[in-house]
């Protein structure tokens, strides 16, 4: 049993190991990503690229270099910047390279290199905005205004203001300017408020300053009436100033020292009776230079002005001695102010010739001697 056993072994065939050739593990290849700081951006602003390789060989003397191109962009390492000044608005795309390999003969072999595209959007500027308001909004004619202009630039560029007025003037160059409505006529005036930025975008905004009418020119000075002065109770001097005319001559001195820019009239009348010995003795005197021809009304317009520049120190420019056509014997003052017109206010008056009537001394009645 053991030899059959035996030679039923030797007669199966020995089987030979057979050893195939494993070889190293081949490695993966390099791979490259790219990104953009920002994906969109103003010209000027700053921009950085950035690659990320990946699966990068550990070998010892492996060697791994990186190079970029792109409109603007410098970079050695695994960065680059773009130079975004001088950029077009637009779409762009930076190139980034990755090599591996033994130093000098980085890439030669497949796997060994990568690249990738990182993109970007350079915006173009976006203009300028601009409010513009005035203060006060009303004016008189010929009256001022400040007109001022809020401005904002959305990427902060240098602003430039200038201003324009459909009438009048107006003047400034920085963010308020002066309205004059000096010479423009009643109504709304148009006003624009202008901004540009330093790449040439502009912007307007407007607002309105009303030009009032102008106001009713205010009434015309009046001749004022003040007191009046009787000449009756002093029957032998008709024409002299008593005490109570005096009363009212000191109160016209007062407004007169009270509105210095103002003058004074007094206007003196006579009775029908004195009127006809007036004209009785200018009759007398067309054939008598020596009769002497009293005229009562100037008589008492005379003196009271004489009282006002003698007692009371008023500058005899500042009063006027006229006579009226009343039929009594009294005299009435009157207050001109400055601008108002005496002629226009009161008629009938006519001035006294002073060379002719001159006033008269205030002198106390004689004595009457009492028949014993």
């Amino acid at each position: 049993m053991n030899q059959r056993m035996l030679k039923f072994v030797f007669s199966v065939p020995l089987l030979g190991l057979v050893f195939l050739p494993m070889g190293c593990k081949k490695p993966p290849p390099i791979t490259l990503s790219c990104n953009a700081s920002a994906p969109a951006i103003y010209p000027g602003e700053p921009l950085s690229l950035t690659a990320t390789a990946g699966s990068v060989s550990t070998k010892k003397h492996n060697n791994v270099i990186y190079s970029w191109s792109g409109t603007g962009v410098t970079g050695t390492g695994n960065t680059a910047t773009v130079a975004t000044g001088s950029l077009e608005p637009g779409n762009y795309s930076a190139k980034a390279e990755v090599k591996e390999g033994k130093k000098g003969k980085e890439g030669q072999k497949p796997g060994e290199s990568a690249q990738c595209d990182a993109n970007y959007t350079v915006k173009p500027f976006e203009p300028p905005t601009i409010s513009c308001s005035s203060s006060p909004t009303e004016v008189q004619p010929g009256g001022t205004a400040t007109v001022t202009a809020e401005a904002v630039s959305p990427q902060n560029l240098p602003l430039t203001y200038s201003y324009t007025a459909s009438a009048g003037t107006i003047t400034g160059s920085g963010t308020t300017a002066s309205f004059s409505s000096a010479g423009a006529p009643t109504g709304a005036v148009g006003i624009a408020c202008n901004v540009s930025d330093d790449k040439g975008h502009t912007a307007t905004a407007n607002t309105t300053v009303t030009v009032l009418a102008p106001p009713p020119p205010p009434p015309a000075p009046k001749t004022q009436a003040l007191c009046s002065m009787s000449f009756t109770t002093d029957t032998r001097r008709p024409t002299r100033v008593d005490n109570e005319a005096k009363a009212c001559l000191d109160q016209v001195a007062l407004d007169l020292k009270q509105h210095p820019d103002a003058t004074a009239v007094v206007v003196a009348d006579a009775n029908a009776k004195e009127q006809a010995i007036e004209a009785k003795e200018q009759k007398r005197a067309a054939h008598n230079k020596h009769v002497k021809v009293e005229n009562f009304a100037a008589q008492r317009a005379v003196n009271a002005k004489d009282y006002l520049v003698t007692d009371q120190g008023i500058d005899a420019s500042r009063i006027t001695a006229m006579t009226g056509t009343g039929d009594d014997q009294s005299a009435q003052t009157y207050l001109v102010p400055s601008g108002a017109n005496f002629a226009n206010d009161v008629q009938g008056a006519t001035p006294v010739n002073e060379t002719e009537v001159k006033p008269q001394a205030r002198k106390p009645l004689p004595e009457r001697h009492q028949k014993m």
